[in-house]
């Protein structure tokens, strides 16, 4: 749990997702699926995703490629309309908070790769700049001068650097500039899309002592998407398990990674090479992903479960406390009924 979080826990939350739901027409044009005779093929995203982010604590989202993560950061700073549900900001409809530009400042977004998502012929002072004038945050060419230097120097770079193009800096220093031009609006939430995926690991865990320490002094709240299990658990207060497009679990961080309740959740720990030789029980998974186009009925999970039963492959779980652990959520047959062993093993 990140330091000087904790305290805030529990307030009132800066963003919910009820119901959020995405879906892309995929179809093929309408003369060749008339020849073929083929109805319009969906792809289902997200689907029917809930929860919530209390202010000044990092939500994260996990799950293997394709389960509709970034599709959920991409809703939650509206980016993509959601097709069904709605997103709430500081209790305000997303699309009623775009629309206006005191709320529109106060969220932002930090994308996964810096080498793709700053302009190549601006300088650092003008990609750093250019929010903080579409907002008029700063009058005259001083003040803005000054507020990108702060900036710069914030996120541990040299107000010199803004005269500089991206393509001087290395991959660490190019995301420390996404940080500082996402911070420049002055936000109060900041959706992180795989962050430090494309970096190397020394420096992805200087990035995330940089957004860390960032949380702590400004108040920031993060909903943080990643796949490296490792990262998250160093910056979550709150983990949810993505897959195929819902939202299977949604519990403490630390309750995930030490008592993780749903089968897909298991099997994701179970990943994670057991470097101290505790002789845990792992749970094999095979099979491979269903295609979000066609998912099949009842759980999404239920293909490749080794705990599915007849239920499991006809009635769609809800997400609901879970025995044992009312702190988690989970939306899981077999743990509702007390068929994943964990009551058994908490005896």
């Amino acid at each position: 749990m990140p330091d000087g979080t904790v305290s805030r826990i529990g307030t009132a939350p800066i963003f919910e997702a009820r119901g959020l739901s995405r879906h892309f027409d995929v179809s093929r044009p309408a003369l060749q699926r008339l020849i073929a005779r083929e109805g319009k093929r969906i792809l289902r995203a997200v689907e029917d995703v809930s929860f919530s982010i209390p202010r000044g604590t990092t939500m994260s989202l996990v799950g293997e490629s394709g389960c509709g993560k970034s599709t959920m950061a991409r809703l939650a700073v509206g980016l993509y309309t959601p097709t069904a549900g709605q997103a709430i900001f500081d209790g305000q409809d997303l699309a009623q908070a775009r629309a206006s530009a005191a709320q529109r400042r106060r969220m932002q977004m930090i994308f996964q790769d810096p080498y793709a998502s700053l302009n190549p012929r601006w300088r650092v002072a003008d990609i750093i700049g250019e929010p903080i004038r579409a907002f008029g945050i700063s009058d005259g060419q001083a003040a803005l001068r000054e507020k990108v230097g702060e900036l710069l120097r914030l996120v541990g770079l040299s107000p010199a650097d803004g005269q500089r193009y991206p393509h001087e800096f290395s991959g660490g220093q190019r995301q420390r500039i996404s940080i500082a031009r996402a911070l420049s609006s002055n936000p109060e939430f900041l959706v992180c899309d795989e962050p430090t995926s494309a970096l190397d690991v020394s420096v992805q865990a200087q990035i995330l002592n940089l957004m860390m320490r960032l949380q702590r002094d400004l108040g920031l709240t993060y909903l943080f998407i990643s796949h490296n299990l490792a990262v998250v658990r160093q910056v979550s207060d709150r983990v949810g398990v993505m897959y195929l497009g819902r939202l299977v679990e949604d519990a403490p961080a630390e309750t995930i990674f030490t008592t993780p309740r749903h089968p897909y959740t298991r099997a994701l720990m179970d990943a994670i090479p057991d470097v101290e030789m505790t002789g845990r029980t792992r749970i094999p998974v095979g099979g491979e992903v269903p295609s979000p186009i066609s998912p099949p009925p009842g759980c999404p999970f239920n293909p490749r479960c080794p705990l599915a039963n007849d239920r499991c492959r006809t009635e769609r779980p809800a997400l609901i406390p879970a025995r044992g652990t009312p702190e988690t959520k989970v939306a899981c047959h077999a743990v509702e009924e007390a068929r994943d062993g964990f009551l058994a093993q908490a005896a």
